[in-house]
């Protein structure tokens, strides 16, 4: 995260008041709305997001793993779990929560998973109970195995509990959840009203034609038990099947309860609240409703996530964009660094999520994995940059100075352990033949297709010169990218073909050579500096829209230890 530590300035570099407001006259409006937000934003309130709202709850799941397959939230062929050691340790769920308290967390619920399977779950809350500023440490379960465990939770200072129950069928309960136990969750939700948790939440996600029968049911279970029935619409994610007509929404669900509750009352909320609150007149619990896709609480939201694997996630149906804590801990970050990744990541948050129909096209983990992104990278070395002498410049000739040392986390192989650049190390590989391929596309228009065809541009003729300027490129790959091995080329070359029906130049190049290390570079820097040739030699004839340079990618590379590739 980059700290601001002076006033936005003209690129010119003048200071005085006029050129200020000059400059805030005329820049656009995204920049300007940026310019506000880092100057109105605390560098030291990480919980903060740039919509005002204050995080104060954070969700940890301790384990991928589940002794259940409901049919919301696993899919059928299962998932690719975490290997262990990929999952947060417990000195390093402490650590994290340690840091997030400090900065004003007071609430923290543990989940999966199912967070009973992890054999040191006691330790876990005892340990997060130690810490101070810490009102609540909450655990969501399906409750198979709390008959055994609750009382040892309960001693460690657990405060809170949600057990997940779905229907109050036994036979239907092993169809949703595609295993036994129904007795079970059933004794844990007894157990835990005489050990005198008030209330006890029961989570029911509602599905249409599957349990939406039962929902008058659920609300009679309150009738004498301390229990808060939260009735959840059904959310899409990877591999659940979502589609809109298995979901009721929270009006439908409410009518259905008023034909045979016709005095349904609603109760207060606090802000932060996701469910909303209701109860029958006389009965001893109470019921609620969490809206997320018919009505979204978004502009309340005051909740994080920890993945199990190390990712804080800023909102539940966010996709991408994820931050590992566990490989910035693992390789040496301070507090510091890790304040600085989180109030990055926390004033990334969007003002709301896509909607229900966009979510269910997006990509999303499959929700026990939820937050676990599919493209994670993981090994993270950190990169740690200085740029007290730097400036970040940012559209619209707008400058912000930049102070204090940056760092950023990556899977950088050119960085050593210490944040500086460093080339790799090949001295200890054995020489194998190594071949790249690469390709890529001018897009241009009907003109300078036709002038490219008869070779009638002005600068001369296009592909030839394009041609030797790509072979050319890839003999000095080395001297053009900074960590890039120098390499002795037995091979290279560059085509370019012109499609007249499509109005594109296709561009191929081939590089070879006997080595320690591939050719990947010098193959994509040459079709790269010959995309950019044939966009010179024709950009007077031509408007900027009329042509772009698009889809350059590594087609196949063969040699080497890491095997071989190729794009479909």
């Amino acid at each position: 995260m980059f700290r601001k530590v002076c006033t936005v300035k003209s690129i010119f570099g003048a200071v005085h008041s006029s050129t200020e407001a000059s400059v805030a006259s005329n820049v656009s409006p995204r920049v300007q709305q940026f310019r506000e937000l880092l100057n109105r934003t605390s560098d030291n309130d990480m919980l903060t997001d740039s919509y005002g709202r204050h995080h104060t709850y954070l969700r940890i799941s301790v384990t991928e793993r589940c002794n259940l397959r409901c049919l919301y939230c696993m899919p059928a062929e299962g998932v690719k779990l975490t290997k262990n050691e990929g999952i947060l340790k417990t000195d390093e769920i402490i650590k994290i929560a340690d840091l997030f308290v400090k900065e004003g967390v007071n609430k923290i619920r543990l989940t999966g998973g199912e967070p009973t399977v992890r054999k040191d779950i006691v330790d876990i809350i005892s340990n997060l109970k130690q810490l101070p500023g810490l009102r609540q440490v909450a655990i969501t379960t399906n409750g198979l195995t709390l008959p055994r465990q609750l009382p040892s939770l309960q001693r460690a200072g657990l405060d809170a509990i949600n057990i997940s129950l779905d229907t109050l069928r036994e036979k239907r309960f092993e169809q949703f959840t595609r295993r036994k136990g129904w007795s079970r969750v059933m004794a844990a939700i007894d157990l835990a009203i005489q050990l005198d948790y008030k209330p006890v939440k029961v989570n029911c996600v509602v599905m249409k034609n599957f349990n939406d029968d039962e929902i008058v049911d659920f609300v009679t279970l309150t009738k004498d038990r301390p229990i808060d029935v939260r009735f959840i619409e059904y959310m899409p994610f990877q591999g659940n099947e979502w589609n809109q007509n298995k979901m009721i929404p929270f009006k439908d669900m409410k009518q259905l309860i008023r034909d045979t509750y016709p005095d349904l009352q609603r109760l207060p909320n606090d802000y932060n609240d996701t469910s909303k609150a209701y109860h029958v007149p006389g009965f001893t619990g109470q019921i609620g409703f969490i809206t997320s896709m018919s009505e979204h609480f978004c502009s309340s939201c005051n909740r994080l996530r920890i993945t199990a694997d190390g990712n804080l996630k800023v909102c539940l149906f966010e996709g991408k964009g994820e931050v590992s804590l566990r490989d910035a801990l693992r390789n040496g970050a301070s507090d510091d660094t890790l304040k600085e990744m989180i109030g990055a990541a926390v004033r990334r948050k969007k003002k709301q999520h896509a909607g229900m129909f966009n979510l269910s096209k997006m990509e999303n983990r499959p929700m026990i994995l939820i937050g676990v992104e599919k493209k994670v990278v993981r090994n993270y070395n950190y990169l740690r940059v200085n740029v007290s002498r730097q400036h970040l410049m940012i559209g619209a000739g707008l400058e912000f100075k930049i102070s204090e040392t940056a760092r950023a986390f990556s899977s950088l192989s050119h960085v050593d352990p210490s944040g500086k650049a460093s080339m790799v190390d090949v001295g200890s590989k054995v020489d194998t033949k190594r071949v790249a391929i690469a390709r890529g596309i001018v897009q241009v228009d009907s003109n300078i297709s036709k002038l490219i065809a008869e070779n009638n541009v002005k600068k001369g003729d296009v592909l030839t010169v394009a041609q030797l300027a790509g072979i050319m490129a890839a003999k000095r790959a080395s001297n053009l990218i900074p960590l890039c091995h120098p390499l002795p080329l037995t091979y290279a070359n560059v085509s370019l073909r012109l499609d007249e029906e499509s109005h594109r130049v296709e561009i191929t190049a081939e590089v070879r050579c006997t080595g320690k290390t591939g050719v990947e570079m010098e193959a994509l820097t040459a079709v790269s500096v010959a995309a950019l040739t044939v966009y010179d030699m024709c950009k007077y004839a031509a408007s900027p829209n009329s042509m772009k340079i698009t889809d350059i990618v590594l087609v196949s590379k063969t040699g080497g230890t890491k095997g071989n590739f190729y794009r479909d």
